[in-house]
């Protein structure tokens, strides 16, 4: 290897040593955050941070003066109730009708402390309401936290990697993990991280009437609700509505973040829509854990009274303000997260014009988004090894080894982090990468 490397080989080498890592291909994400960290600081030179999907832009004002706000009023001296504030409620109701077009009764939509403890929340009541079902379904690639959250608490799991089994072959996959009757919920992301596939609804169709079949909950993590922006979702009440499973089921709870479509990752606040039927549903064997067999009871005063006993209560009137300005049409969130779209076009084209491929690159017969993830390989390099010479021009990113993908060689990156003004460096380290390592 070159050892006139864009960022220095010596402290390269020391640091990645230091770190007693066993694999970047395994290593947590945060694993490589803190690594990364350490070679920046050590070198002085900035690395084209990819491997953590946090947001890249400023929150809008409309919600952070809403907080500041309710915090001068003094709510920060009062709990919330567990429910969540009445106001949030409704306009988490409103938003649902208007860009998902799905119609849910207040009660159903409760605040969580980010979508991480709302998932959280969902293990611990949706798979213990059947003793003879044993846990959760991946279609991954998805976010290897929430498997961490399964080992956790001692739940099983099993996964499989979507990308070969598309469109109607879906249908004959699923079903051969479901007919053995073991599986409780199914989870995916759509958008996913971190291959940014984007289910069609032929997929939620399919999805939706399996689980009606095998009596399975469907989660349904929209973490990056609106952007696939192939199509415009940001119009309030006017199709095209974000495409969702629960259009064709019942047995559906929504995920849907606050973090990455408004910026506000770092209040820790997210939502949970439980389908009504399904919140009004009594499970017998809940009561091994709970008070009642009441599925919305023991969600609430069972599952997410014992994680936290509400949700920041400042941060509840930020997300209301935030979303009663997006249902009012006068704060469109859309148009301000349209920037990752644009910055993953410029960059996937630099990863491809330097002989890099992209993995996951299609929707059935369209080709993929331009979003918030892409994914990427280099001729003949496991992710292992790519990701380790990566360090060497300063690029970081992380393995879908860790994902649960199939495709050993594939890499996630994150765009969030990089601006326009890296994208010189980026070429020019792509440039430099391709030379020390030539594909032919």
């Amino acid at each position: 290897m070159n050892k006139n490397t864009p960022i220095n080989y010596e402290i390269v080498t020391e640091k990645r040593k230091a770190s007693k890592l066993p694999s970047i291909g395994t290593a947590s994400i945060r694993e490589l955050v803190r690594l990364v960290n350490e070679i920046e600081q050590a070198s002085g030179e900035k690395f084209i941070r990819m491997e953590m999907g946090v947001p890249g832009l400023l929150p809008p004002e409309v919600g952070t003066n809403a907080e500041i706000e309710a915090l001068k009023k003094g709510v920060a001296s009062k709990y919330p109730m567990i429910e969540g504030l009445a106001p949030l409620k409704t306009e988490i109701s409103r938003f649902v009708k208007l860009f998902l077009d799905i119609e849910v009764d207040e009660k159903v939509c409760i605040p969580t402390v980010g979508s991480m403890q709302g998932c959280f929340a969902v293990f611990l009541v949706a798979n213990r309401t059947d003793t003879k079902k044993k846990g959760t379904l991946f279609i991954d690639p998805g976010f290897p936290v929430q498997k961490q959250q399964c080992d956790v608490i001692g739940q099983k799991y099993k996964t499989f990697d979507v990308y070969n089994y598309r469109g109607n072959k879906l249908k004959d996959k699923l079903e051969s993990y479901l007919k053995g009757g073991e599986i409780s919920t199914i989870l995916y992301s759509n958008p996913n991280n971190p291959s940014w596939i984007c289910f069609t609804d032929k997929e939620l169709k399919i999805i939706a009437e399996l689980a009606d079949k095998y009596g399975v909950i469907i989660v349904e993590d929209l973490a990056y609700f609106g952007m696939d922006f192939r199509k415009n979702y940001s119009e309030p009440g006017k199709a095209p509505f974000q495409p969702t499973v629960a259009k064709y089921t019942d047995n559906y709870i929504l995920l849907i973040s606050s973090s990455k479509s408004f910026s506000y990752a770092g209040q820790r606040i997210g939502m949970m829509v439980v389908s009504p039927t399904l919140f009004d549903k009594e499970y017998p064997d809940l009561q091994r854990y709970y008070k009642t067999p009441g599925f919305g009871y023991s969600m609430v005063y069972g599952a997410l009274y014992s994680l936290s006993s509400g949700v920041s209560h400042s941060a509840q009137y930020a997300l209301a303000a935030m979303l009663k300005a997006t249902n009012d049409g006068t704060y469109n969130f859309i148009n301000d997260v349209k920037i990752y779209g644009e910055r993953a076009k410029t960059m996937k084209r630099l990863f491809i014009e330097n002989g890099f491929k992209i993995v996951y690159d299609k929707d059935e017969d369209e080709d993929i988004a331009d979003g918030f993830y892409f994914t990427f390989s280099y001729p003949k390099m496991e992710s292992n090894e790519l990701l380790e010479k990566l360090l060497y021009y300063g690029i970081s990113a992380i393995s879908l080894e860790i994902t649960g993908s199939e495709k050993t060689e594939g890499v996630r990156a994150c765009v969030s982090q990089t601006h326009e003004n890296q994208f010189a460096d980026l070429e020019k380290r792509l440039k430099q990468f391709n030379t020390d390592f030539p594909v032919a």
